[in-house]
């Protein structure tokens, strides 16, 4: 070891025993699993940092490899790799700075989304754009580039000012889409291939009140209705449209509409402890019982979406992803795919999606389909274009031959995609072949050469870009 190294290092344990106020918890030969749990990852140690201080001495001391890991919600080992050093960002979750006039945040990555609507609820303010689930961490929600509900928005770059991140070296640099603007777009969606987003400053909104609008059309009705009523329309806040199984040609269209109506949801936000057994035995029901799905459609959903439903942005933003988990994954888990698909070939998509979900069986829950604007630059782009998005939530089996054979109508799925000038979402089981993974990511190629000029030893690394990046050297 050479004297700076040892510096280093000597630095590194100085900060986790002796440091007043900071608290590194460290774990060594950890076993880390994301929430599906078909993905456990034996790394060399969990370092779980409370300050930018001791973010950059995990990062200086160590030649690699790193992985970053927040929630852990994404699905195919994103957040970590073999051997790796993780670093657990849970524990850097402060708010940074906060404008209400300029409506805007600055927090650590490691914040969940629940914390943050916390500290702006009560200044009538709310998130721009995130996922449906609060339960994610902010940094984590950067990294994938999520979505959500939002009718007239996309991905979540579109709401961010700048980020601040860690590079391999140490080298703590800001990023916006006017300053280091290759490093924004490369961080934004790159999955933790350049460094630790360590801040984010994003951009708020009001908190209003939003009125649900819920129909049951056919779906070769809805491109139509969604141009009319819903595209274009500020107004409308959330939209998506719920495909039913196993026909996959009727679908459910909910929109929440800004009102002057009062609430008739009395909470602000959604109860953060609530109990989800009574949504966990439907989910059983819906899944495994025979007519399960004919259940859902008939008499559950119009069951949840009788009468008049008025309530806060802020409460209907704040789903807990809790209410999805199941009493076990062991034998079966939940899991999520998505693909993206530019608005016009919805016709010509969802037939062939269909025919490959009945061909293999998939026991599909639901597939439900968002709206997104075109995304302003990150180079690991889902929406080249103004895109529809078919999130499919499904159940499967965890034995070897249940992974195998997900794997061989997910190709199918990803080849279906790509067909119609579409991609797949990244956050998910690591199943498309390299030459799937380029098809769908043609600025690969961009972020790849970045990642080798400011990550030149691939210190950074985790089961995707163990899949698809390969560095120079080798």
């Amino acid at each position: 070891m050479n004297q700076r190294a040892r510096w280093l290092a000597i630095r590194l344990f100085l900060i986790l025993l002796c440091a007043p106020g900071m608290a590194v918890l460290v774990r060594a030969q950890a076993i880390v699993n994301d929430v599906s749990q078909l993905n456990p990852i034996r790394v060399r140690q969990v370092l779980a940092p409370t300050s930018l201080e001791e973010i950059v001495a995990i990062v200086r001391s160590q030649t690699g490899p790193i992985s970053i890991g927040g929630g852990r919600y994404s699905m195919g080992g994103q957040t970590a790799t073999d051997g790796a050093v993780q670093i657990d960002m849970r524990q850097f979750k402060r708010v940074l700075s906060f404008s209400k006039e300029r409506k805007e945040i600055t927090v650590e990555a490691g914040i969940t989304w629940r914390s943050l609507q916390e500290y702006i609820d009560p200044y009538d303010l709310s998130v721009q754009i995130m996922q449906t689930y609060d339960n994610f961490t902010v940094g984590g929600a950067l990294s994938v580039n999520a979505h959500g509900r939002y009718a007239g928005q996309g991905p979540i770059v579109l709401s961010v000012a700048s980020i601040r991140l860690v590079l391999a070296d140490g080298q703590i640099v800001t990023a916006s889409s006017d300053n280091n603007s290759e490093l924004f777009y490369g961080a934004i969606g790159g999955y933790g291939a350049l460094g630790v987003i360590v801040e984010a400053t994003l951009r708020l909104t009001d908190n209003v009140h939003v009125e649900r609008q819920s129909i049951v059309m056919p779906l070769a009705a809805y491109r139509a209705y969604f141009n009319k009523a819903v595209r274009g329309n500020a107004d409308v806040i959330f939209h998506n449209a719920d495909i039913y199984p196993t026909a996959y040609d009727t679908i459910r269209v909910s929109s929440y509409v800004k009102t002057a109506k009062a609430v008739t949801v009395k909470s602000r936000l959604s109860d953060a402890h609530a109990d989800y057994s009574r949504e966990r035995r439907v989910m059983g029901i819906i899944a495994d019982w025979p007519g399960g799905k004919w259940v859902r459609q008939h008499i559950v959903d119009p069951w949840l979406f009788r009468g008049q439903c008025v309530e806060w942005r802020n409460y209907e933003a704040s789903y807990d992803v809790n209410s999805l988990e199941p009493a076990s994954r062991a034998k079966s888990t939940y899991v999520l795919q998505e693909y993206f698909v530019p608005m016009g070939r919805l016709e010509a998509f969802v037939p062939k999606m269909a025919e490959v979900l009945n061909r293999h069986h998939v026991n599909a829950i639901n597939v439900s389909i968002r709206y997104a604007r075109p995304d302003p630059g990150t180079l690991l782009a889902w929406a080249r274009s103004e895109v529809f998005s078919y999130v499919l939530y499904y159940k499967q089996g965890t034995s070897d031959e249940d992974r195998r054979e997900v794997g061989v109508w997910t190709r199918e799925l990803i080849a279906a995609a790509i067909e119609q000038g579409g991609t797949y979402y990244l956050p998910y089981q690591i199943w498309a072949t390299p030459v799937q993974f380029r098809a769908a990511y043609p600025g690969a190629d961009r972020l790849f050469d970045l990642k080798r000029r400011v990550d030149p030893t691939d210190k950074f690394r985790n089961r995707l870009w163990d899949a698809y990046y390969r560095p120079a050297a080798q």
